[in-house]
């Protein structure tokens, strides 16, 4: 099985890129979201390791980005529960698709936390900043100082740029996407 690691920025596309690939992804971002959405469990830890933000089950976005924004060791604290639980999810992703010839993995701090491995192929997805902008001013509860607690968490776009084996440009148009995964998927096969 092959596993491809797609990378970027915030808002550059990376999601829209990896369900064009047209294989098994496993999209890290909506794990979290049904974590917040239907597990006790996750509310719980929340809850008692920050009992003054993290108060209603389920956890909306709105308070978890009030917690962000109220302390800068919240965000690192909400990583610490979280991640185990989207590591096991992605594990069982893993073994369900075993027998895929491909799989996606949009993970955003996929290098940051060490989930990749050596062989896994890295794709970096480079969108112009003006378009990234304009894209995440369209996300519903948009908020720049959360996105910027994120960026700082990340390892340099440069760096992820050159860790990928191919860079996809994202001009958020299908046949250009398309036309430069069909090149990825020659390459790779």
């Amino acid at each position: 099985m092959i596993r491809i690691g797609i990378l970027g920025d915030i808002g550059s596309g990376k999601s829209f890129i990896a369900k064009s690939f047209g294989y098994p992804v496993f999209n890290a971002d909506n794990e979290v979201s049904k974590l917040y959405q239907k597990s006790r469990k996750i509310f719980i830890k929340l809850n008692k390791a920050l009992p003054k933000y993290i108060t209603y089950f389920p956890i909306k976005k709105k308070e978890i980005s009030r917690t962000i924004l109220a302390n800068k060791n919240n965000l690192r604290k909400i990583i610490q529960i979280i991640h185990p639980e989207i590591r096991k999810k992605m594990n069982i992703f893993i073994k369900k698709n075993k027998k895929k010839k491909l799989i996606i993995l949009d993970i955003p701090l996929l290098l940051e936390n060490k989930i990749n491995r050596k062989k896994d192929i890295l794709i970096f997805v480079e969108s112009k900043k003006m378009q990234i902008l304009k894209r995440l001013k369209k996300r519903k509860n948009f908020n720049y100082k959360i996105i910027d607690k994120f960026r700082k968490i990340q390892l340099p776009l440069d760096y992820k740029k050159k860790k990928s084996k191919f860079i996809i440009k994202n001009n958020f148009t299908n046949k250009f996407i398309k036309k430069q995964i069909k090149y990825i998927l020659k390459q790779i096969h």
